[in-house]
């Protein structure tokens, strides 16, 4: 059985925002079986220097993350779009267990199939030190 999410592509400008609209919300949920399901099988990440294959992966990564990342909360905003393509900026803020709050940005390059799975994610990420009350996403 072939699952679809949607939408699909071609992409057009709204049903790019669409899709990162529904990724934000995915990932705000923090739930990584949820997430993982928008991967392909067999999906290729680059996430800072990490590369990690297929979903099983994705949801270990994405266990562990929200481990350590604590009151996790992620905007994402459209860069750029293609067919089936879609660019990223994105910021999140989270502390760790000692309380010390950060802020990270990046760009994302996202490649999806004619099904609107995504399988290819590639993440360049840099994390800054912020205090508590700088935080925008409360």
């Amino acid at each position: 059985m072939i699952m679809k999410k949607y939408p699909i592509p071609p992409f057009t400008l709204e049903s790019a925002k669409e899709k990162i609209q529904l990724a934000e919300d995915a990932w705000n949920s923090q739930d990584p079986h949820r997430i993982a399901q928008a991967y392909t099988i067999d999906s290729e990440w680059r996430n800072r220097h990490l590369f990690i294959n297929g979903r099983e992966e994705i949801i270990a990564f994405l266990t562990g993350k929200w481990e350590k990342e604590l009151d996790y909360k992620l905007k994402k905003e459209y860069w750029a779009h293609t067919e089936n393509r879609i660019a990223v900026r994105f910021e999140y803020e989270y502390h760790n267990s000692d309380g010390d709050w950060f802020r990270a940005y990046g760009n994302e390059n996202w490649e999806f199939d004619e099904d609107g799975i995504m399988k290819r994610r590639f993440a360049s990420i840099n994390d800054l030190p912020i205090k508590e009350s700088e935080r925008k996403f409360k």
